[in-house]
């Protein structure tokens, strides 16, 4: 029977899944009218704060300076590399695009975890639910696979390849490097220290003049802020301190399926025989990642006892 942890951990999952498909396009909005350090950086100054005040009042205990000090590195991993790179991207590259060129996470993530911790090791169904995963993304965006190599893209694609090489680092280090508070308290000081470091960086370098908020961008600034940083990025602290990161890391194969999805509700856009295919092959590549990481678990187990 799986324990309440497990299952909450599994729907923290599935809430990263449906949270950050829809995020892309929220970011895409947004810097329209935002100037990018200051749109993401004073998201995360708000959202850590409010969060923080939240655990105070549940009565969560405080973390001490080394629990600081691993946050801190995460949030500035994650968050200030890693999501700022995203918004910086999405500049110059559509959300839909973004979206795809993310999905090359998992692979960071379980190639730099077999080399950093000894014993962990791919086996066959992660390698192949990897690569399903990626495959079914590229037949949903295959068309606008040619645009990576478009030069107008060429800042985008640069700051994607940052974000997920720092979002991969941030995770495994995480992962590993765990504190002795709860994730969610956590999660507040990474994202009050990464929020602070990258608003106070944009007014250094004169974002603040730039500034044109409409009704858009302030919608999407608070959808970001209270779903996709509360809800979202909670969620993804919490999974990964509870599940293996190989299967965490499996979001980024559902997230471009949720972004088309929206794509139909919203704009009403065509869901054709090609969608629901690879939607299948995607979660096909979810199901070997999750079983890879269960056997290979299983196998760790065995050999340290």
């Amino acid at each position: 029977m799986i324990s309440d942890t497990k299952t909450r951990a599994y729907l923290a999952w599935a809430a990263i899944c449906l949270i950050w498909g829809t995020t892309y396009l929220a970011i895409r909005i947004g810097v329209e009218d935002l100037p990018p350090l200051l749109f993401a950086g004073f998201r995360w100054f708000l959202a850590g704060p409010i969060l923080f005040l939240i655990l105070m009042k549940k009565g969560y205990r405080l973390p001490d300076r080394g629990d600081i000090k691993h946050s801190a590195v995460v949030g500035i991993l994650l968050l200030g590399f890693g999501n700022g790179f995203v918004v910086f991207s999405e500049q110059w590259i559509p959300s839909g695009l973004a979206a795809l060129l993310i999905t090359t996470v998992p692979f960071w993530i379980v190639g730099i975890e077999s080399f950093y911790v000894r014993g962990s090791n791919l086996n066959a169904k992660i390698i192949i639910g990897l690569i399903a995963g990626m495959s079914g993304v590229m037949l949903i965006f295959g068309s606008n696979i040619i645009s990576v190599f478009d030069p107008h893209y060429i800042k985008g694609v640069a700051g994607l390849f940052v974000a997920v090489t720092c979002w991969s680092f941030g995770t495994i280090y995480s992962k590993y490097n765990s504190t002795k508070v709860h994730p969610l308290m956590s999660a507040a000081v990474q994202m009050t220290i990464a929020g602070t470091l990258m608003t106070l960086a944009g007014i250094i370098i004169g974002e603040y003049k730039s500034l044109s908020l409409t009704a858009e961008s302030a919608l999407a600034f608070f959808y970001l802020l209270i779903v996709g940083s509360l809800i979202g990025y909670g969620s993804y602290i919490y999974a990964i301190e509870h599940l293996p990161v190989s299967f965490v890391s499996t979001y980024a194969y559902i997230n471009p399926v949720i972004a088309i999805f929206l794509g139909w509700l919203v704009l009403d856009e065509v869901i054709n025989l090609e969608l629901f295919l690879s939607a299948s092959i995607i979660l096909s590549g979810v199901y070997l990642v999750k079983k890879g990481s269960s056997e290979a678990r299983m196998k760790l187990n065995r050999a340290e006892n």
